[in-house]
């Protein structure tokens, strides 16, 4: 997979993707991630990039051109003049890992980041396929839920996770939030980590883990909770003591 990201913070980018999983993931070419400068793409002497919107209102708005002539260069690159192409705004569907699932499935992935008080309205229209939002607050600029979408996608690509387990087991993968989870030493300032964990007994852990993952969602995210088709046997693991 190939993320490529419009913006106008590339180096505010750079230092996050190049580091931890997604870091490792690129370097072992596993995944793509490339920053692209929109001032890099204007034709203003003064690299402007911006202007005040038509009809008044606060603050200035990216313009169209510059974000047009930088897509244009990313799609000569991949090679396709269809990439996706994402818009952060908080106007935008809530991301959920639901949609990062199907976004690692996609070959080329572009994220527009805007700032000030957003983009011309007409670069949406012509480029973008879908908007997406991290959350019900605003932001200074949308890099940082670039960084977001890049980091939930791009760990569910292949090969970028040692084993496949390591997501599908996390939290809201299934609907669910994860399990409690311990390490040494066994008791920690009194508290003790409980004891099926000790015995070895994979079918009895299992059974443990989907029950305290069930008692979490039910208490922590009931909105959750209500959505989920509890099978039988979930219905036993929650009346069992």
């Amino acid at each position: 997979m190939r993320i490529d990201i419009m913006t106008l913070f590339p180096e505010m980018c750079e230092r996050v993707y190049g580091e931890s999983i997604i870091g490792r993931g690129i370097a072992a070419g596993k995944l793509e991630v490339y920053c692209h400068n929109i001032r890099d793409y204007t034709k203003d002497k003064h690299r402007r990039v911006d202007d005040s919107p038509y009809g008044g209102g606060m603050g200035m708005l990216m313009q169209a051109e510059p974000i047009y002539c930088c897509y244009q260069h990313i799609c000569k690159e991949i090679c396709t003049e269809n990439p996706h192409v994402i818009y952060m705004s908080p106007k935008g569907k809530v991301f959920k890992q639901e949609r990062a699932v199907e976004l690692s499935h996609y070959d080329n992935i572009i994220i527009l980041c805007g700032h000030y008080e957003g983009v011309d309205e007409r670069i949406i229209e012509e480029i973008v396929d879908e908007e997406i939002s991290i959350g019900d607050y605003v932001l200074t600029g949308g890099e940082l839920g670039a960084l977001v979408v890049v980091d939930a996608v791009g760990r569910l690509c292949e090969g970028v996770l040692a084993d496949e387990s390591c997501f599908t087991e996390e939290s809201h993968f299934d609907g669910v939030l994860e399990y409690p989870q311990y390490t040494r030493p066994p008791v920690w300032h009194g508290k003790e980590v409980p004891e099926v964990l000790f015995t070895g007994h994979h079918a009895n852990i299992a059974k443990w883990r989907r029950k305290q993952s069930l008692i979490i969602t039910k208490e922590r995210r009931p909105d959750m909770y209500e959505k989920l088709e509890l099978t039988k046997q979930d219905k036993k693991i929650l009346s069992e003591k």
